[in-house]
């Protein structure tokens, strides 16, 4: 996808653009919405309003970052909306499975092994609190550097050094059974 700019929102068609923007980074809003939601029915739901918000937000975009960057912001604020929603506070939903991956027919022992440490390490990072969760699952699993993180989350570089440096601690506790709460 090209980069989208003030003029291309103003000759395309925002369908069109939404259109593109899903495409590009759907499936990556839906892991970064679940990252925050814990469940996968939910954060469907919240992909599909954090799409819908943007399509009436369109004209917002001033071009001053990267769309994606622009996207994600949009994402996170829905998620933590969301997270401190009557709702969410009052209503629980049914957990669904953490983690589904393909097991190979060659080395089934060794895709068990590594389905079962996946999934204890994204049951422990979904442990952690939101403010560690989130720019774990930045780093880590979407790769960005600290200063896209920074743009993204809007707080200071330092700040996202010492969440993630306490992050991780927190996520040895939880991995090695202690009790990370008290932490």
């Amino acid at each position: 996808m090209g980069e989208i700019t003030i003029a291309s929102i103003a000759a395309e068609k925002q369908d069109e653009i939404i259109n593109d923007l899903m495409r590009a980074y759907g499936q990556d809003i839906l892991q970064l919405v679940y990252a925050y939601v814990n469940n996968h029915a939910i954060a469907e739901d919240l992909t599909q309003e954090i799409f819908v918000k943007c399509y009436k937000s369109l004209d917002t975009y001033k071009g001053k970052s990267n769309i994606k960057t622009w996207l994600w912001r949009i994402a996170i604020n829905h998620a933590k909306d969301y997270l401190k929603s009557w709702y969410n506070q009052r209503v629980k939903a049914t957990e669904d499975t953490i983690l589904s991956l393909s097991v190979s027919i060659d080395n089934v022992e060794r895709t068990i092994i590594q389905q079962d440490e996946d999934a204890q390490l994204a049951q422990a990072v979904m442990q952690l609190p939101v403010k560690y969760r989130e720019v774990i699952y930045l780093f880590y699993y979407e790769e960005l550097a600290i200063k896209e993180i920074e743009n993204v989350l809007e707080v200071k570089e330092n700040t996202i050094k010492t969440r993630l440096r306490k992050g991780k601690a927190l996520l040895k506790n939880i991995l090695e059974g202690s009790t990370w709460m008290n932490v």
